[in-house]
């Protein structure tokens, strides 16, 4: 059913900013995973130019195996362990038992791997879960009453198609498998935002490939297990590329960080200066199914990144600011 697009005025929750140290790298990574093992907050992988480049200055692209931890308290970092190869730009979900990264690419192609990573006393450990049905990169997941729900993506560097798949794996029978599910009824994508509340998971925004252009989307689905999927009112902009998954506030909003809105998509980065991804901090309520614009960041804004909900906040470590140019600030958010 399509709902009639809406947005609303209302009084909006306070968000407060701040930072926690900086990854330690010179230049950064895009598409790290992050999440949370026994309170340590983890970042691994990605990938950069390390020489602060970018591609058509001649810079190669490098995929990252590391693993940085930062435990409750600490004001440092530190590497704790690596992956089992270099990965990047996968799904990213946090569990009462460790992080779950799943799928992700680099420069040998896509795969289908899953693990779960766990850090404890000062050591790092990993197991494998059961993998997709087939490679994937840059999709978005969120977990919803221990099942894990995969949407979208693609499955090779040279896809010229976004994937409209609908995957879920049930993390309290993981012998059975991830689940092939009847998919969103609108395009195929790649790079957008999940999300979860108490009773649905949600499906923002993303891009659609057409022999390998990017269209930017701004449709918006909600799925839950006994209504299947139904149609939301369009976001206000495109927030492809986001941190993923949103965040859910005690309200049960979901909340997107910025993302970008296609406005600079013809921008040419060799000759103009870009200057950043959205900044605007988008709110759906899903009482009243209607979008709203609640803030807008402070500083740089980051994309192909993680979300992680840590110590009551929001951390977004990471990213890029623009494009092929990383950061190593991990921002957090206080919703209140």
């Amino acid at each position: 059913m399509t709902i009639i697009s809406a947005c609303k005025e209302e009084a909006h929750p306070s968000l407060k900013w701040g930072d926690l140290p900086n990854i330690p790298d010179k230049v950064g990574f895009a598409g790290s995973f992050g999440g949370v093992s026994n309170n340590t907050l983890l970042v691994a992988g990605g990938a950069n130019f390390p020489d602060g480049g970018a591609p058509w200055a001649g810079s190669k692209k490098v995929w990252h195996d590391q693993v940085f931890a930062l435990e409750q308290d600490s004001q440092e970092w530190k590497i704790v362990g690596k992956l089992p190869r270099p990965l990047g730009y996968g799904v990213s979900i946090s569990t009462d038992d460790g992080l779950l990264i799943i799928g992700g690419s680099n420069e040998e192609g896509h795969y289908s791997d899953v693990y779960r990573l766990r850090y404890a006393d000062d050591s790092l450990s990993y197991s494998q879960l059961p993998s997709l049905p087939e490679p994937l990169a840059n999709s978005a997941g969120v977990l919803l009453n221990n099942i894990v729900y995969v949407m979208g993506g693609t499955t090779d560097s040279a896809s010229k198609e976004a994937e409209d798949n609908f995957w879920s794996l049930d993390l309290n029978d993981m012998d059975a498998g991830w689940t092939t599910r009847e998919p969103w009824p609108g395009p195929s994508r790649m790079l957008a935002v999940a999300g979860a509340d108490e009773h649905a998971v949600y499906l923002f925004s993303g891009a659609h490939l057409k022999d390998g252009v990017r269209e930017y989307l701004s449709d918006s689905y909600r799925f839950s297990e006994e209504r299947g999927w139904e149609k939301l009112p369009a976001l206000p902009r495109s927030v492809v590329a986001a941190p993923t998954p949103a965040y859910t506030d005690a309200n049960s909003n979901l909340l997107v960080f910025g993302g970008d809105d296609g406005s600079l998509a013809d921008i040419d980065p060799q000759t103009e200066k870009h200057p950043g991804f959205s900044k605007a901090v988008l709110s759906f309520d899903p009482n009243s199914n209607e979008w709203s614009t609640i803030a807008e960041q402070p500083g740089n804004a980051a994309v192909t990144t993680s979300l992680v909900v840590w110590n009551g906040e929001v951390v977004i470590p990471g990213g890029e600011i623009r494009p092929a140019v990383r950061t190593t600030q991990v921002r957090t958010v206080i919703i209140e």
